[in-house]
């Protein structure tokens, strides 16, 4: 098995997992909408892509009320 020949100190070993943290994303906003979405993805809001709309979104599902 492998053990260390010495102990290795608290800040050593933090300073080791200092780059581990988890960034923030990178929002921008839709040239289409102003709504903040992903950077290189589709607008979730609008369905637009590079001013192009690549998906149709429906504003509102109508539900029965038998069916729920």
């Amino acid at each position: 098995m492998a053990v260390p020949q010495n102990k290795i100190s608290k800040s050593r070993r933090n300073n080791r997992r200092a780059h581990d943290a988890l960034v923030a994303g990178n929002p921008n906003e839709c040239d289409n909408c102003g709504e903040l979405k992903r950077p290189h993805h589709v607008c979730a809001a609008c369905g637009h892509y590079d001013n192009k709309e690549i998906v149709a979104v429906v504003d509102e599902v109508e539900l029965d009320e038998d069916a729920a």
